[in-house]
């Protein structure tokens, strides 16, 4: 009995934890799903930085992966105040840099 009563306090705290992360989200200004979208955007964010750094001339069909995948971390970004991912600033501005110079090589290859 004692058990069942153990369990119920537990539901109820982790109930709790999660009504107070949504209310903090909604106090600063977000969607639940706009900040879901932030994190998964933020683990892509790693993968397009270390991908950046390592190479250095990517095939066409890679070149448009990661524009593809860039796209939809800036949008992702773009739906979150930049106070949460000020730490993240340095490998965002990498992964621009390089989307940058992507769209400028297809765009002069193209003209």
């Amino acid at each position: 009995m004692t058990f069942l009563y153990i369990i119920y306090i537990l539901v109820f705290i982790i109930f709790c934890l999660i009504v107070y992360a949504v209310m903090q989200i909604k106090l600063f200004g977000m969607n639940v799903k706009d900040f879901w979208s932030f994190i998964e955007a933020n683990q892509m964010l790693d993968k397009l930085y270390i991908f950046a750094k390592q190479y250095e001339s990517m095939s066409s069909q890679e070149q448009i992966i990661y524009l593809a995948e860039a796209e939809k971390v800036f949008l992702a970004f773009d739906k979150v105040p930049s106070a949460l991912w000020e730490e993240e600033y340095d490998k965002y501005k990498e992964v621009l840099t390089k989307y940058k110079d992507i769209r400028m090589i297809r765009w002069a290859s193209n003209s």
